[in-house]
């Protein structure tokens, strides 16, 4: 089970920080994936960081904005965005994966319900 919080109202600029809490299928053997979903629009990728931590895979908006870090023995796992902009609305899920560092949604086996993110002045 993976359980994303964090999420919340926020006024473009801010920074916010988003956790995803795992059980019963142990963080340290999966790689965690960070994507969203803004109303109309289909889900997209956001980060991925690998299963060893060592490595982090970006989509173009999020890089320079995100950072990624997990805490294996806390089973969590964590995603930061600064400068946060009108677009970045929407609701943000986490999934885990065993095929590796992957940005591809179809790749990930389990999945959040996601939290919502609204980015309003």
């Amino acid at each position: 089970q993976l359980v994303e919080s964090g999420g919340g109202l926020v006024q473009p600029g801010d920074t916010l920080t988003l956790s995803c809490a795992v059980s019963g299928i142990g963080l340290s053997y999966w790689s965690i994936g960070w994507f969203r979903q803004a109303p109309g629009k289909e889900r997209e990728a956001v980060s991925s960081i690998s299963q060893n931590g060592r490595t982090r895979l970006y989509a173009a908006f999020a890089k320079g904005r995100s950072t990624l870090w997990r805490d294996d023995r806390g089973n969590t796992a964590y995603l930061k965005m600064t400068n946060l902009k009108l677009d970045d609305s929407g609701v943000y899920y986490c999934a885990a994966t065993d095929r590796g560092d992957t940005l591809n949604p179809t790749l990930y086996r389990y999945w959040g319900q996601g939290t919502q993110v609204t980015v309003s002045s």
